[in-house]
């Protein structure tokens, strides 16, 4: 009997790719903190994993040798963040919300990667027979 690694590791592959993906851009939202005018964009993960999640993460591009556009990431948006005060020189970057969201999302990503490592674990015991 053949082992489906779609079937055995369900939707934690996409999430990984989502959680890295999402700490890409948070990490530019920070690099960026003190740039005028810079927007401050994010992923909305639970809404991107359910529309991705039955079908596999296809990026679209025109050619084999094209960089996937800056606003399409595994089949996602970017929204731009709404700031809760924003700057004089049009920044919308607060700090300690791309902080906080970053640690989250880490967290999350430690626990996904937890996840699939377990699911080896199963299917190695299953392979071996203990």
């Amino acid at each position: 009997m053949a082992i489906s690694f779609d079937k055995a590791l369900g939707i934690h592959p996409t999430a990984l790719s989502l959680r890295e993906k999402r700490s890409e851009v948070l990490a530019a939202n920070m690099a960026n903190a003190d740039t005028p005018g810079f927007k401050a964009r994010d992923l909305e993960f639970s809404s991107i994993l359910k529309r991705t999640a039955p079908a596999q993460v296809v990026m679209d591009r025109t050619s084999v040798g094209h960089i996937p556009s800056e606003r399409q990431l595994l089949g996602a948006e970017l929204l731009f963040r709404n700031p809760q005060q924003p700057s004089l020189d049009g920044n919308t970057v607060e700090e300690h919300i791309e902080h906080a969201k970053y640690s989250q999302n880490a967290v999350q990503y430690e626990a996904s990667l937890q996840f699939v490592g377990a699911k080896f674990q199963g299917l190695m015991s299953a392979i071996k027979g203990q």
